[in-house]
């Protein structure tokens, strides 16, 4: 039974994908509890399944089994036009390729998750200008992204994500393609965020430093969720 005291639960989730006929098992009766404010960095070596399971967390793909419910509600349960509204209101998303438009501008790019909530242009750019100068980008608002450097893009992308103050941040490698200074930078404003807005958030991360800055840390072995021994 779903308990609305957690932000999310997974229970007896199951994922798998065919490669040239094969069938391989990503995720095996998964279960996972996720407490709102919490910070939890999935690690582990490539392709065991970490951004599936980021993914599908994020509604950005539908488990084979299993249930997911968000405070409550069992997420795939909703129609399309609901789960969409779920996922602009409720998720931000950070890639390590940022996917930022670059024919717009910082604040049209960090604008575009407001516009599509149905804000007017005027909040819309307000919120964004706001979000923007609290990650350190005040001078770079009207900057095209393909002019700024990699760590100053990924703060737009992070800007983007949080326009909504939405109450759950995914991260899937976000300071993956960043040099270490830059690294620590992203990695202080993530948890000062997290502590500002009160949002969970997710990390996906082969980045130690990282994942020690987060509360808790979680593995992928033999298709489960494993807590991960600090030592």
């Amino acid at each position: 039974m779903p308990d609305s005291n957690h932000l999310i639960m997974v229970r007896d989730l199951y994922k798998s994908f065919n490669s040239s006929g094969n069938r391989i098992d990503i995720l095996k009766n998964v279960n996972f509890d996720l407490n709102k404010g919490e910070t939890v960095a999935i690690v582990g070596a490539s392709g065991i399944g970490k951004s599936t399971f980021l993914h599908i967390i994020g509604t950005l793909d539908r488990p084979d089994n299993g249930k997911i419910w968000v405070q409550g509600e069992d997420v795939f349960l909703f129609d399309k036009h609901k789960l969409a509204k779920f996922r602009n209101e409720f998720v931000g998303f950070v890639f390590q390729f940022h996917h930022l438009l670059p024919e717009f501008s910082a604040i049209e790019n960090t604008m575009m998750p407001a516009l599509i909530n149905g804000q007017n242009k005027q909040r819309a750019r307000e919120a964004a200008e706001k979000i923007l100068v609290r990650v350190g980008l005040k001078e770079r608002l009207r900057h095209m992204v393909n002019k700024l450097s990699g760590g100053e893009q990924q703060r737009v992308a992070l800007a983007r994500a949080l326009v909504l103050k939405p109450p759950l941040l995914l991260a899937d490698e976000p300071t993956g393609n960043l040099d270490k200074k830059k690294s620590e930078q992203i990695h202080e404003l993530l948890l000062e965020l997290n502590h500002e807005f009160c949002m969970t958030l997710v990390v996906v991360t082969h980045n130690l430093e990282l994942a020690d800055y987060m509360s808790r840390r979680v593995t992928i072995i033999d298709g489960q969720l494993v807590d991960v021994d600090r030592g």
